[in-house]
């Protein structure tokens, strides 16, 4: 929205001195870094999102790779897990091919991913969310929505200049920087994020939605992806601004139910609420190969490894499963994914592994992957899993097995106990 000289409110984003529209750097500090919006103390809902997560962390740890490409991921035969914005002005983005991303950035720096160190970092920020407000509604590791409708009286301050203290104190305290979108909506708070980043704070406000949206490509919208954006190219819709011109009658006769959404965030109207402690929809885990495999007898040792890691993820965050999901990608990028429901909810490594063994031996045709996957959906209540199996005695005793492996990895580690499955076969994987 373009701002009216001496009316706009606006402040610095470095010292947070109060600014007047017409200049273009801080009269206290000298930074140019400011914000001005018409409603920018109305608007409580933002969507803050971690610049490049992985890649900002591997360069606060180790100084001497601040001005290098930076590519996190596996080794050749693995994808892009993230990149810092060095590589992705090369062209590096996110699940692209590793041999492809270092074809185009032969320079860069490929790190494997520290999961361990970026969740706890992770955590860290989420804490520091809350310290803002009770209401935050996490995405994923690295970005969630927040709510700070009514905190105003709490610190003594809007929602804008609240976020801007906060994005100084993860600077701060954690060394990376974050993104904030605000907004009336989450789905502009979520497109504001992603307008100048890195450090970036954007704001989209009720009077500027629609003509900030027209010119967009219809790409922006939620759920509109390649498949779907080469359906309505198809019909001849490009841009936001199209879907503002059509009726929801015929936007719904076309496209069915995604045809409400595109006339309805088309419009920026999005009446969804921040939610906390919203329940993770699948917990999984996979692995891409060195080399590709073909042979059933070398996938089965990989996937009863992936079996347990789901299975203590499971025990661990007290949630069991009922539907197996297993996943292939073949040597040529080409995705494969089963599924099977079960009776009843699991948590256990051997229910899951021989569901997904009973998949896996339909598919193991001679083909060759490069990725292996297994997971379960349809999460719910721990106290409804693995009744006993009144047709598959053994079952019990391999319950009760896998209960004594657990014990004992909990006190002298995962090493310390093996199945036949994995016993004394090499890792293929990365």
């Amino acid at each position: 929205m373009t701002p009216t000289p001496d009316k706009t409110p606006g402040f610095c984003r470095d010292c947070l001195a109060e600014q007047k529209a017409e200049v273009r750097r801080c009269r206290a500090c000298g930074s140019p870094r400011l914000v001005y919006h018409n409603e920018l103390y109305a608007l409580t809902l933002a969507h803050i999102d971690c610049d490049a997560f992985y890649a900002t962390i591997e360069k606060r740890d180790n100084p001497q790779l601040a001005d290098k490409p930076v590519i996190i991921g596996g080794g050749k035969r693995g994808v892009v897990s993230t990149a810092c914005y060095i590589a992705r002005i090369n062209g590096v983005r996110s699940a692209m091919p590793m041999f492809k991303a270092l074809e185009l950035c032969p320079d860069a720096v490929v790190i494997p991913p520290n999961m361990e160190k970026y969740v706890t970092i992770g955590r860290q920020v989420r804490a520091m969310m809350h310290d803002l407000t009770p209401l935050v509604q996490p995405l994923s590791i690295d970005e969630a929505f927040l709510e700070l409708a009514g905190t105003e009286r709490l610190h003594h301050a809007p929602p804008a200049r609240i976020l801007a203290k906060f994005t100084k104190r993860v600077q701060d305290e954690i060394g990376i920087s974050i993104s904030v979108g605000l907004s009336y909506c989450k789905f502009l708070a979520k497109v504001a994020s992603d307008l100048q980043k890195p450090r970036g704070f954007s704001v989209i406000g009720r009077q500027e939605a629609l003509e900030f949206l027209a010119a967009r490509p219809v790409t922006t919208i939620w759920g509109v992806g390649k498949a779907f954006n080469a359906t309505l190219e198809a019909d001849g819709i490009r841009t936001i601004g199209q879907l503002q011109a059509m009726q929801e009658a015929d936007l719904m006769r076309r496209y069915g139910t995604m045809g409400q959404r595109l006339y309805r965030l088309s419009r920026g109207i999005d009446d969804r609420e921040v939610h906390v402690n919203d329940a993770a929809k699948s917990v999984s885990a996979e692995t891409t190969f060195f080399d590709d495999i073909a042979g059933y007898d070398d996938l089965v040792p990989i996937l009863r490894r992936l079996s347990e890691k789901v299975s203590t993820r499971l025990k661990k965050h007290g949630i069991a499963g009922q539907t197996v999901v297993l996943k292939l990608k073949t040597s040529d990028f080409k995705s494969r994914t089963r599924n099977k429901r079960l009776e009843d909810p699991t948590q256990l490594a051997d229910r899951i592994f021989r569901t997904g063994l009973s998949l896996m031996e339909k598919e193991t045709d001679g083909t060759k992957f490069r990725l292996l996957g297994i997971g379960v959906t349809d999460l719910g209540d721990p106290t409804l899993a693995d009744p006993p199996d009144l047709v598959d005695r053994q079952a019990g005793r391999r319950a009760a097995a896998e209960a004594a492996m657990d014990k004992l990895r909990d006190k002298f580690g995962k090493a310390a106990v093996e199945t036949g499955y994995t016993f004394g076969n090499r890792r293929r994987d990365q």
